[in-house]
């Protein structure tokens, strides 16, 4: 990856429906070389995906929640039955396996509500065996994903 491929990354990245043109101007090269680019940094796995943004609150899934899950017998058919259960529940948004903490994985979900957590977390329950749960309640978004180091 080099400087023209950095720049083309860092305008996308602020906005993704920048035009084909605006985009190759603003860099300095062709419409064709620029999306040849673009394709490329994609076939690499650079870039994984062009997404929006949507605004929590306008959608009811203003709460946003850190669970982290401690287990004790980590097993194939744990990590299977894990990963299937989170991943068909859309309101749990990222996981992360962790050390250095009392847990193992850390789950970020969305709910409406405190009760509508607290309901989540309890089919949660049901479906995931573990040793502990501890939830901790976002009070406020300071910062908010959106530009990797380039």
């Amino acid at each position: 990856m080099d400087d023209l491929d950095k720049q083309i990354l860092s305008i996308l990245k602020d906005d993704v429906t920048t035009p084909l043109s605006e985009l190759s101007k603003k860099i300095g090269i062709s419409t064709t070389p620029c999306w040849k680019r673009i394709k490329k940094l994609e076939n690499d796995g650079v870039i994984l995906s062009k997404t929006i943004e949507i605004d929590n609150e306008k959608i009811n899934l203003p709460e946003t929640t850190f669970l982290m899950i401690s287990i004790s017998d980590y097993t194939e058919e744990w990590l299977n039955n894990f990963e299937s259960v989170v991943n068909k529940e859309d309101r749990i948004i990222e996981v992360h396996r962790i050390s250095g903490s009392m847990g193992d994985y850390l789950l970020k979900i969305l709910s409406a509500s405190n009760k509508d957590y607290d309901d989540f977390q309890q089919e949660l329950i049901k479906k995931i065996q573990c040793t502990n749960m501890i939830s901790s309640f976002s009070l406020k978004k300071i910062k908010k994903f959106k530009n990797i180091p380039l």
